[in-house]
């Protein structure tokens, strides 16, 4: 699954995916297991560099980290990888689908968790496009899944405050698309996942419909030259703190 890390070492895992039904059903028995994460993500372009799992794999590994620091009270979904992302689609590749079907998947997932007897629910989200969506129809999802369930909304990157980004970002931008930031997390997290070689931005054959776009395509090509490691584990470092600091709550409440 992209961007988990786990099998390394003797960390737990926390996937849900990666358990039997025995576990699962002896964990929620138990009490042991108390919340969930359902990571949000797409399947989308990210300029001529990067994967397209990005969104989802950076929603991933920070729900995964957040999970393993709250062991075992928490465990991770499997993530929603296909987003909202039709303003991409001028770029082959990309995967999309409607809102309302967004939704309502996330409103399955949930109430499948619901179900099973997991009612602290964390919708932890990685793409930008997905944030409209689901806030629109929140308060719908919530009352759909009943009193007894608390889901929370966040996208990771609101860990982020102004000062750190300009203490970290060159060109203070973040989130951005597939420029410092992503490509910061990226080196950081799943190196393998960036691929310059090969990469000529004036010869590429792009078909961007709207000017402004093709701008700002190009400016974030540019601006993700000033990535590096170091500062892609110090955001993921902050944002991990953060969405565990999120989960610390929901499993108080």
């Amino acid at each position: 699954m992209v961007g988990t890390t786990n099998g390394e070492g003797s960390a737990p895992n926390v996937f849900l995916w990666e358990m039997t039904r025995r576990q699962v059903r002896e964990g929620i028995d138990s009490g042991r297991i108390r919340a969930a994460v359902v990571p949000l993500g797409s399947t989308e372009q990210h300029n001529e560099h990067l994967h397209m799992i990005h969104d989802t794999a950076s929603a991933l590994l920070v729900a995964e980290r957040a999970a393993r620091a709250l062991y075992p009270a928490v465990i991770v979904a499997t993530p929603l990888a296909i987003g909202v992302s039709e303003h991409w689609m001028d770029h082959k590749g990309t995967l999309t689908t409607r809102p309302e079907i967004f939704a309502e998947l996330l409103f399955d997932v949930c109430d499948s968790l619901r179900r099973a007897g997991i009612t602290r629910l964390l919708a932890l989200n990685g793409h930008a496009g997905n944030i409209q969506p689901v806030r629109e129809r929140l308060d719908d999802l919530r009352a759909r899944l009943g009193p007894g369930v608390d889901l929370r909304f966040h996208s990771y990157w609101e860990a982020y405050t102004p000062e750190l980004i300009a203490a970290q970002m060159t060109s203070g931008n973040c989130p951005g698309h597939a420029s410092e930031f992503e490509t910061s997390f990226a080196l950081a997290a799943f190196p393998e996942r960036v691929e310059w070689e090969g990469v000529d931005y004036d010869r590429a054959r792009l078909t961007i419909s709207i000017p402004e776009r093709a701008q700002q395509d190009r400016a974030f090509h540019e601006e993700a030259k000033l990535a590096n490691a170091v500062k892609g584990e110090a955001m993921i470092d902050v944002a991990v703190t953060w969405t565990t600091g999120r989960l610390r709550e929901l499993l108080a409440a």
